[in-house]
């Protein structure tokens, strides 16, 4: 079985192929532009929820990995996975100079998946009841929950991207998917009672 949560041993080969092109002639980093473009945006769009604040970090994330490219070196995770951690890093710095709130943008097919992983029917309402308590949750309880659900990173990525452990990880993501089942569950009840 293969131990990526949504990549291939081919893709990550096909990728690496792309990186080493790059890695000798800069021209060639538009593979990897253009191939992972859309999911940096999206991931740094939920983040912020400003489009040209998104467009602004995305493009920061990738020139900041075009300078970078040469330091760069397989260590048998997705290429995808070191820009999600530069992107991860522009955003932190992008609240660090701004002071601003950290908001968190979701689209309700996103939602979807994670009332999957906590019940078994979804409707408007409890869409709106998630909504209200991840923005509860702290930044590190979401940035886990966003990468293992809504990015289908593997406890391998997540660490390598917020720089802790696997086993952090999946600790992490345990204990907020708990969290939000617990709290969850005991503003469903409240809801369904009134």
């Amino acid at each position: 079985m293969n131990s990526h949560y949504h990549i291939s041993d081919e893709q990550i080969s096909q990728e690496q192929a792309w990186v080493e092109a790059a890695q000798k002639d800069p021209e060639q980093f538009d593979k990897l532009y253009d191939r992972y473009f859309e999911g940096i945006f999206n991931f740094v769009y939920r983040r912020t929820d400003d489009e040209v604040v998104a467009a602004d970090i995305t493009s920061q994330t990738f020139l900041a990995a075009l300078q970078s490219l040469k330091k760069y070196s397989f260590r048998g995770l997705p290429f995808s996975a070191w820009l999600y951690k530069i992107a991860a890093n522009q955003v932190n710095k992008y609240y660090r100079i701004s002071k601003k709130n950290v908001v968190f943008s979701l689209e309700e097919s996103l939602i979807g998946k994670l009332i999957a992983e906590t019940e078994e029917d979804t409707n408007e309402e409890k869409v709106a009841l998630l909504v209200e308590y991840l923005k509860q949750l702290s930044t590190e309880d979401v940035m886990v929950l966003e990468l293992r659900f809504f990015e289908e990173k593997s406890f391998r990525e997540i660490a390598y991207i917020l720089e802790i452990t696997e086993s952090g990880a999946k600790m992490r993501t345990y204990r907020a998917l708990n969290k939000l089942k617990k709290t969850f569950d005991a503003k469903l009840k409240r809801y369904e009672k009134a």
